[in-house]
């Protein structure tokens, strides 16, 4: 199928798309068939789609290939070597699946790029590419830079298979993406969902989200309003407890991400009317308690923001690095599904026997075994 869209010129790319789900729902009928919730077999057949493009080929043959999905359509390469498929499965929904990082550098720059910027704002990428997002409505929402960055290039792309999609009846979609691909993922999805406030994209599009292996995409403000604009039951995030890339970003919390009403600001008060000497001593006490998580988050900024922000410039001459958050507070995200090891796990996975395999748990093929073996729901 790729081969042939290949060949077609990209005036009509949009007319075969179109034709080729209509063809299918035709034959299939249709119906919304999405439901909230975790469903493993569901799940299973994601985890399925995503190994075909996210592990290598000696990996992704120990896990079975989708039984009930095919392939629309591969993107190029893009952004940060960014890359996304979408398939139809069950001939009713549509999947959009984003690849995890690759072996390359450039790959790995959106992942260090990991100062938080506004969940609203503006993205200047290049001289002809601006990004303009809203990923969420509070006005302390921050999220990860470097998915941001990624996200904006795939959007590009993404929103007129979607709009395709929509047109041939495809009301259902289910986004996902494993480790750096499902960290993305939480970014486009929460661009879509806030389109589809605005009245940017039709009420009645259903949107499921699948994550696994993902790091945290941004602070407890952006979590909170992702998962009330998602819903209850709409975003999964699959994770294995001995992953450690579920565990990235590093976080910092100061006392500047509390709520503006907190008991800091009437200690600090009632210290006032203390003698000198207590003054002291609490002010003393106050500056060693916080100053060590602030001095944290200015290094995060200067390493992890302005430096790798420098390196992407020398992809993206043009790309203007945005301010960043006074913050390096990171959460999860979504509703987690948590996978737990069993003996029979640490025999086949067995970190001992090779100490440079530290992707061993992040692996599709790990959260497959124990998809299969130990998750009873």
């Amino acid at each position: 199928m790729y081969k042939i869209l290949m060949m077609i010129p990209l005036a009509f790319k949009r007319v075969f798309l179109f034709f080729f789900l209509a063809l299918g729902l035709y034959f299939g009928g249709y119906a919304q068939v999405l439901q909230p919730g975790f469903d493993k077999a569901e799940f299973t057949e994601i985890l399925a789609i995503n190994s075909r493009f996210s592990e290598s080929p000696q990996m992704a043959q120990y896990i079975p290939p989708p039984a009930r999905s095919r392939l629309l359509y591969k993107s190029g390469e893009f952004g940060l070597v960014n890359h996304w498929q979408l398939w139809l499965m069950d001939e009713r929904v549509a999947v959009i699946c984003t690849r995890g990082s690759t072996r390359e550098g450039e790959s790995w720059l959106a992942n260090l790029f990991a100062a938080q910027i506004p969940a609203k704002g503006v993205l200047h990428i290049e001289k002809d590419f601006e990004f303009d997002y809203t990923l969420a409505a509070h006005p302390r929402a921050a999220v990860h830079a470097g998915y941001v960055f990624s996200s904006a290039f795939l959007l590009r792309d993404v929103l007129p298979k979607i709009d395709s999609c929509y047109q041939a009846g495809v009301k259902d979609f289910i986004l996902s993406g494993h480790s750096q691909g499902g960290g993305i993922t939480y970014i486009m999805s929460a661009y879509l969902l806030q389109m589809q406030k605005a009245g940017k994209l039709p009420a009645d599009m259903r949107i499921k989200v699948y994550t696994s292996a993902s790091p945290k995409p941004g602070n407890l403000y952006f979590a909170y309003d992702y998962e009330h604009s998602v819903g209850e039951g709409w975003s999964q995030h699959v994770v294995n407890t001995e992953d450690w890339v579920p565990q990235s970003p590093f976080t910092v919390q100061t006392i500047a991400d509390l709520p503006d009403v907190n008991p800091v600001p009437a200690l600090r008060f009632t210290l006032k009317k203390q003698s000198f000497f207590k003054r002291l001593f609490f002010n003393s006490l106050y500056k060693k308690m916080t100053n060590p998580s602030q001095k944290a988050v200015d290094r995060y900024q200067k390493y992890l923001g302005k430096f790798t922000g420098k390196q992407i410039k020398k992809y993206y001459p043009d790309f203007v690095i945005p301010d960043f958050v006074n913050s390096n507070e990171y959460v999860r995200t979504g509703k987690q599904v948590v996978l737990y090891p069993d003996s029979g796990y640490f025999e086949k996975f067995d970190y001992s026997k090779d100490k440079t395999k530290i992707m061993l748990h992040h692996s599709t093929v790990a959260y497959y075994y124990l998809l299969k073996h130990t998750y009873e729901k």
